[in-house]
């Protein structure tokens, strides 16, 4: 689609591509949130959108790129991959700015149908993000942030080289809870091999670069 190049636009590593989504895409991706994408008595979202029934998880992932798609300018932009693994969808990996011609930080956020957890996916999906922001953008701040009782989550970040930023404190279910905040700066982003970038050339001007 010419006016809407991001279509094209993919990141590819060892074991994983990750694509801009095509409808059918999110068909899949939909039933991955159908099917749960973590423990019964676990929220690891600040909005509890898993907490749905199966039908309505799954239309509100569609719903949440829709939106996405339409609110895209170079002000304001998110882009959300949906994750292959052996040539299956597996989950989501998000890659968010504001202003970010100026400020040049991201930030990031992502999920994982249930059975695909303790894989290694997770990990290898977020380092094809920070390559896309370092790399393929020129991103100087990448961040992220996860409840503190979120420690698969917090193994991840840690791994990838990210340094503690301070806490936010959100309402969840009725309580309040701890937010962990990380940051990479560039200069601390260990590049990972075997990542490479495919058709972000006709997408930059979109986001104003």
């Amino acid at each position: 689609m010419r006016n809407w190049p991001f279509f094209q636009l993919s990141i590819t590593t060892p074991r994983l591509e990750l694509r801009y989504p095509s409808l059918d895409d999110l068909d899949e991706l939909a039933d991955r949130a159908a099917e749960g994408v973590h423990e019964a008595g676990v929220m690891p979202f600040v909005f509890p959108w898993s907490e749905a029934a199966p039908a309505e998880r799954a239309r509100s992932v569609v719903q949440y790129h829709f939106a996405r798609w339409g609110e895209l300018s170079p002000d304001k932009w998110s882009l959300d991959f949906v994750v292959l693994f052996e040539g299956q969808i597996v989950g989501t990996q998000g890659l968010t700015a504001e202003d970010f011609t100026i400020l040049r930080e991201v930030s990031s956020g992502s999920w994982l149908g249930r059975r695909f957890h303790g894989m290694g996916i997770g990990t290898e999906m977020r380092a094809a993000v920070l390559h896309l922001a370092f790399a393929g953008l020129g991103a100087v701040y990448a961040t992220t942030s996860a409840f503190e009782d979120n420690h698969s989550s917090i193994a991840v970040t840690r791994k990838l080289g990210y340094r503690d930023d301070g806490i936010t404190l959100h309402r969840r279910q009725g309580r309040p809870v701890v937010t962990r905040n990380f940051r990479l700066p560039r200069a601390a982003w260990p590049p990972a091999e075997g990542i490479e970038i495919h058709h972000l050339g006709p997408c930059l001007p979109l986001l104003g670069l």
